[in-house]
């Protein structure tokens, strides 16, 4: 079993390995979240290949070779989006129509909170002997 340092060279023997002997490879993940350990291994049973890490930076990474790796098990490639539909010129006069708005900023420039919260109480404390 070799570790492998680099994610990039990882990433890339991982897709090899999977696209030499698709039916035979296995992939596997382990975390230990005691030691906040990820150990990602994936085999053909001839060569075996790992890659270990304790950083938090790697999440995104090990997501976008999962959904990888999985797009290839399933032999299917996910289409791409279609560009979105030009605007009728019919709906674009409409929204250049003078219409009366509401004015945002003066709304809440008036409620005297502007993050959104709720103001608190102010309450006198007690004193015990009262």
């Amino acid at each position: 079993m070799v570790y492998i340092n680099s994610w990039q060279d990882y990433q890339d023997a991982a897709e090899d390995l999977y696209q030499k002997s698709p039916f035979k490879t296995r992939y596997c993940v382990k975390w230990k979240s005691s030691e906040g350990k990820l150990v990602l291994k994936i085999t053909d049973d001839v060569s075996c290949i790992k890659f270990k890490t304790y950083s938090s930076i790697f999440l995104n990474r090990f997501e976008a070779l999962n959904f990888s790796l999985m797009e290839k098990m399933q032999n299917r490639v996910v289409p791409p989006t279609p560009p979105q539909p030009a605007e009728p010129i019919a709906s674009t006069a409409a929204r250049n129509s003078p219409v009366p708005t509401a004015n945002v900023g003066t709304t809440l420039a008036s409620s005297g909170t502007t993050s959104g919260g709720v103001k608190k109480k102010k309450t006198k404390k007690k004193k015990p002997g009262s």
